[in-house]
Parts: structure tokens; sequence; C-alpha cells
């Protein structure tokens, strides 16, 4: 499913017009990175925790020449499945 496949699916759900419901559809994915770029832990009872991890900085390798390279510590989001969300999948 893609994001005009989501909006549909919100509209056809909610009542809400498509235009109505890729604003809100934006409006959370907006604050969802919001809160994560503060350092914010969002989490949604029942859904799952978006949060982001510090990777560590650390040595690779060029698999073309073999030699070392350092890779420079990053953040990355991150997705934890709720409990709820887990057990409705695996129905």
């Amino acid at each position: 499913m893609n994001k005009a496949e989501l909006i549909s699916a919100i509209a056809e759900k909610s009542g809400f017009s498509k235009k109505d419901s890729e604003k809100a559809l934006t409006a959370v994915i907006d604050s969802i990175t919001e809160a994560l770029k503060a350092g914010d832990k969002v989490q949604m009872t029942g859904f799952g925790i978006f949060e982001v991890k510090e990777r560590p900085a650390r040595i690779g390798r060029n698999p073309r020449t073999k030699e070392e390279i350092q890779i420079a510590a990053s953040k990355v989001p991150q997705f934890k499945a709720g409990k709820a969300l887990k057990e409705q999948i695996a129905e």
C-alpha cells in the first residue's frame, strides 16, 4: 500500500474527503517526525512505539578494495510494534 492508497482507505473508513484525509495523514507524519527530531519517543498504545536509536561510530570495510573505512555515528528512527498490532497480524 502506498500513500495514495492509504489516503483512500482513510477516506473510506472515516467518511472524510480524500483532501481532508491527506491533511490528517500529513499532520500525523509531521507530528511524529518533529517529536523524533526533538529526541522524544512517540508511543501509541496498541499500535507501537517510534523512537530514535543512536548507532555508534564503527570501522567498516569496502568490499571492492578490502580497505577499512570509518563509518560515522548516526541516529536512525526505529519502530517497535505493540502487542495488539502483533496479535492482529498473527490472526
